[in-house]
């Protein structure tokens, strides 16, 4: 790393100023270090890039919508024969679509699946997706 020699300058709120500077005291290093370490870890989109994004939040979110109004049928109509081949396609598109989620997906994202896991914990009241 090249040595720092250029100065930035920002206003922040005095309330700001302090949080800085207790959490650089943590971490113990100067104000300067923490800053620059926060704005490398920092990702910045293209406007065309965040649009794109979130048109394909979008499009996950729609999809994902489906795939429960099907799942609420075939969990209703559960005797049916129909329904267990439903059910089976939709583990495999599940699977599929979680494969494409962290495809486009960045490390550290709150809301990425792990690697190697086959689904997202369920939330309560909900039951997994699953063959039966």
């Amino acid at each position: 790393m090249t040595a720092a020699t250029v100065r930035v300058h920002a206003r922040v709120s005095p309330a700001e100023h302090a949080d800085w500077q207790a959490k650089a005291a943590a971490a113990g290093v100067p104000v300067s270090d923490l800053l620059r370490q926060a704005i490398a870890r920092t990702r910045t989109w293209t406007a065309p890039a965040a649009d794109a994004e979130r048109e394909r939040t979008r499009q996950i979110a729609r999809i994902g919508n489906n795939l429960n109004q099907l799942a609420r049928w075939a969990n209703r109509h559960a005797s049916a024969v129909e329904a267990v081949e439903v059910i089976a396609y939709l583990v495999a598109f599940e699977r599929e679509l979680r494969k494409a989620t962290r495809l486009g997906g960045h490390g550290g994202d709150a809301h990425a699946v792990p690697p190697g896991a086959d689904s997202a914990p369920v939330r309560a009241g909900h039951r997994p997706l699953r063959a039966r």
